[in-house]
């Protein structure tokens, strides 16, 4: 009997270490004003001040906006290099150029991944639709072997993005990564993503698995919701919450439902010189960046 006894206690403990370990809420920030580009008045969920905590993330900004004398001013003409840019819009329209000759626009639901690697040079110029117009842009760090690619778009259009209903109540937009079998259309980046936009109906409870090693974030853009077992209350529109390890996030929205950015990735955790749009690993590569800027031969790759 107490060999039985002790197989009994073996069995216990591995079945307790192959259970999920929810992610709690490790930190809690508020959007906060800022402006970007020639005047655009924007939120920034997290940036520069928060680094390395979103490692492979570098930035999020929230160009939701109401008034268009917020927006319309843009952004012009400027390089990036060492990083991926993704733009998601909501609402109105972002028409974008660039060095390579590339022209179009990003319309309600699409979203365009600029891998910009080596270096380009580009303008975006958000417009309302109907008198609105809003979205994100998410920057990706590159490692330093993938830093000085070849730049590339991923340009996704709103038909091309599935939508799956995991459970009653939860609906999600898939962009990157892979939901209840289901692939979302962007593809071969590096970090590994998944970028979701998850819809809950009210008083709704959903986990979702994530990989154990990677980063994980969730960004309130409607209603309210509870992190279990992390936050001590709801958590509303232009929050963004950074979850500890670990292999599921689960969430409770509110009697009025919830909407939310999920996204999670791999982390570099390599060394991160950072100076306005571009993204290196040392200073003298980032004056290195800037030095080509100014004299001209910026651009490796050409059209």
């Amino acid at each position: 009997m107490p060999v039985h006894r002790g197989a009994n206690l073996h069995y216990t403990a591995t079945a307790l270490s192959c259970m999920p370990h929810v992610r709690t809420v490790a930190q809690v920030f508020t959007a906060r004003e800022t402006t970007e580009g020639a005047g655009v008045r924007l939120h920034r969920a997290f940036g520069y001040d928060e680094l390395p905590l979103f490692d492979p993330f570098l930035m999020l900004d929230d160009f939701r906006a109401k008034n268009p004398h917020d927006y319309l001013a843009g952004f012009p003409w400027h390089p990036h290099r060492g990083i991926e840019t993704v733009t998601y819009m909501l609402d109105g329209r972002v028409e974008h150029g660039d060095s390579m000759g590339n022209a179009g626009t990003i319309n309600a639901g699409d979203v365009q991944w600029m891998t910009a690697g080596s270096g380009i040079i580009h303008q975006e110029m958000p417009k309302p639709v109907d008198g609105r117009m809003g979205g994100f842009q998410l920057w990706v760090n590159l490692p330093r072997v993938h830093k000085m690619h070849r730049p590339r778009y991923q340009e996704v259009k709103r038909a091309q993005i599935p939508t799956v209903q995991p459970q009653a109540g939860v609906s999600i937009n898939i962009i990157a990564g892979t939901v209840a079998g289901v692939q979302g259309p962007v593809k071969d980046i590096v970090a590994d993503p998944e970028y979701l936009d998850v819809t809950l109906g009210a008083g709704t409870q959903y986990t979702h698995p994530v990989k154990s090693a990677y980063t994980a974030a969730a960004y309130i853009i409607g209603g309210a919701a509870t992190f279990d077992p992390g936050t001590d209350g709801k958590t509303g529109n232009r929050t963004m919450l950074l979850f500890s390890g670990g292999d599921e996030v689960r969430v409770q929205s509110s009697e009025e439902g919830t909407r939310f950015l999920f996204f999670s990735g791999k982390p570099i955790r390599e060394p991160v010189a950072w100076g306005g749009p571009i993204v290196m690993n040392t200073q003298e590569e980032l004056r290195q960046a800037f030095a080509e800027y100014r004299d001209g031969t910026f651009i490796r790759t050409k059209a």
